[in-house]
């Protein structure tokens, strides 16, 4: 039997198309598994410096909080489920997802998200997390 830590599905979200396809995605299989889902979105410092004043490396950038929220509405249609939870977690988002994996069982990705190149077959979030993660990938095509 799986632990208790290990039952959640876990989904990486940056407010783009493809990884709201991944939440709801993400969401038919914690329904069908009976198991909490949380929606994880991941900001990295800004530059200490912005214009003459100075930014505080430890706080999201303005405005990231609220994609989280409305990403996370928008899917559900404003009724979030009680057993979803949020999180807003500082780092890279490959390498985060792929240490927050080790508590999941499954970590559910769009395809490709606002970064990088339009056309790759994967993004590079997705890619990393397929070759490290710990728990099962599943990438959504959006």
């Amino acid at each position: 039997m799986v632990p208790a830590a290990q039952q959640r599905i876990l989904v990486g979200i940056d407010g783009s198309d493809s990884s709201k396809a991944a939440l709801r995605e993400g969401a038919e299989i914690a329904r069908a598994l009976d198991a909490p889902l949380t929606a994880v979105m991941f900001w990295q410092g800004p530059p200490i410096y912005e214009g003459w004043e100075t930014v505080d490396p430890n706080r999201p950038p303005e405005g990231t909080e609220d994609v989280l929220r409305s990403t996370v509405a928008e899917v559900f249609g404003g009724e979030v489920p009680e057993d979803v939870s949020t999180q807003l977690l500082h780092g890279r988002a490959a390498a985060r997802l792929v240490e927050e994996s080790e508590d999941a069982l499954m970590l559910v990705l769009g395809r490709h998200g606002h970064g990088g190149m339009r056309r790759p077959a994967l993004g590079s979030v997705s890619n990393a997390c397929i070759a490290h993660a710990h728990c099962p990938v599943l990438v959504v095509r959006h």
